[in-house]
């Protein structure tokens, strides 16, 4: 009887034993910043999951095995959020020195797997004076670089001519939480002629969800970008201003579409590039086209009221300009939207509560924009989605005065 009584005491022991061997692990603690080497690891934002200290900027460099690529899967992401990601954010770069940036992320959209070309990658996170959010937390692995599977896409282009094409196609419909990048390298002398044969992207009127963005040369900067695409018409081709080009694709966690598949080839700089080309967009009803030398050297003067160019332009919105980037003779400006009266098909960029536009100002003082102003902007797009703003467009300063002519406006019949 005793033997009997003791037996299940013992096991009881043996189980707590058990048990008091099996505790779960510490949970991690994340620093600003590391040197982070191996197979698989976590990284995330100093504090996280607390809110991460503002003033801050914080490097993580990864390296995995000789012979194996990096990838990184964001598992969280709560920035704070900007349209343009000025503020906080995180940049991914291919390498530890001077390498490629893959991508810049603020905000909540959590972006799929980010692969780089080697076994180095580097992540860098900045916040400025004013924080908001609990960070990131992200998880990086090795992988063979011919052996990442449908899941991973992007990669570099260095051969004359080639595609490249979304995860599944032409099987089935790209994944969500998708980001893939190609870049694209060609000799110093030659450019990069691309052309989409099937296009189809997740349908949007400001390609918030599902897009393509391509880039002149080999990282994503918003000042460089060159066009931002989706639904189901493929982007007119695009010819690069140098020798490197970036295309970037990202999908959300929602619907998805078939896809694309893309071409590219080399040419010699020597031949006309979209860039050097006649000015094409124009008012209707015109029929001459003047090359863009000869447009600048005319006086810069708007002509009609409000009234008469609302009709003839593709838009009309009013704005704040917050960046201005020269490029050779034109002027390239990001406009903060702060009403939209006519939209056309002009591109439009949505973060949270902030929406913008690109604008080109053809001649790049004609009219002249300046950061910080606030404006009302009329003029034509482009095939790329951006506005046009010729010498003789409609742009004044914005006054309150304006504001009831404008509301008539937008609801009158063109």
């Amino acid at each position: 009887m005793r033997t009997r009584a003791w037996a299940p005491l013992w096991l009881l022991l043996a189980a707590a034993a058990q048990l008091s061997r099996q505790q779960p692990p510490e949970r991690p603690v994340f620093r600003c910043g590391g040197i982070l080497t191996g197979e698989s690891g976590f990284i995330g934002s100093e504090g996280f999951p607390g809110v991460y200290p503002p003033n801050s900027k914080c490097t993580w460099k990864i390296t995995v095995p000789e012979g194996k690529v990096v990838v990184l899967n964001f598992r969280f992401i709560d920035l704070e959020s900007d349209n343009l990601c000025r503020y906080d954010f995180v940049d991914v770069y291919n390498g530890h020195i001077n390498g490629q940036r893959i991508g810049r992320f603020c905000g909540t959209f959590r972006p799929g797997a980010l692969v780089s070309s080697g076994n180095k990658m580097m992540v860098k996170m900045i916040s400025d004076a004013n924080t908001a959010g609990n960070g990131f937390m992200a998880m990086f692995s090795a992988s063979e670089p011919n052996e990442r599977g449908d899941q991973y896409c992007g990669g570099h282009l260095e051969r004359p001519s080639g595609s490249f094409k979304t995860p599944n196609w032409p099987d089935r419909d790209y994944p969500v939480g998708v980001t893939c990048i190609w870049h694209i390298i060609a000799p110093p002398n030659q450019l990069i002629e691309l052309k989409f044969e099937k296009f189809d992207v997740e349908r949007d009127n400001y390609c918030r969800y599902d897009f393509v963005a391509v880039f002149n040369g080999g990282e994503v900067n918003d000042a460089q970008r060159i066009g931002k695409y989706c639904g189901d018409s493929p982007p007119a081709p695009i010819v690069s201003e140098r020798n490197e080009l970036l295309i970037q694709f990202l999908s959300d966690l929602s619907l998805t579409a078939d896809g694309f598949i893309g071409h590219y080839k080399f040419r010699p700089k020597k031949l006309p590039t979209t860039t050097a080309a006649p000015v094409t967009t124009t008012n209707p009803g015109t029929t001459s086209l003047k090359p863009t030398v000869a447009l600048c050297q005319q006086k810069c003067r708007r002509t009609g009221t409000l009234e008469s160019n609302y009709c003839s332009s593709n838009f009309v919105l009013v704005g704040a300009v917050i960046t201005t980037t020269p490029r050779g003779g034109s002027l390239q400006a990001t406009i903060s939207l702060i009403n939209i009266y006519k939209e056309g098909n002009l591109a439009i960029q949505q973060a949270g509560k902030n929406m913008s536009a690109k604008v080109t100002v053809v001649c790049k003082q004609c009219p002249l924009l300046r950061r910080g102003l606030n404006y009302i902007i009329m003029g034509q797009v482009g095939e790329d989605g951006q506005g046009k703003i010729m010498p003789n467009s409609f742009v004044m300063i914005f006054k309150t005065k304006n504001q009831k002519l404008l509301n008539v406006l937008k609801n009158k019949q063109c």
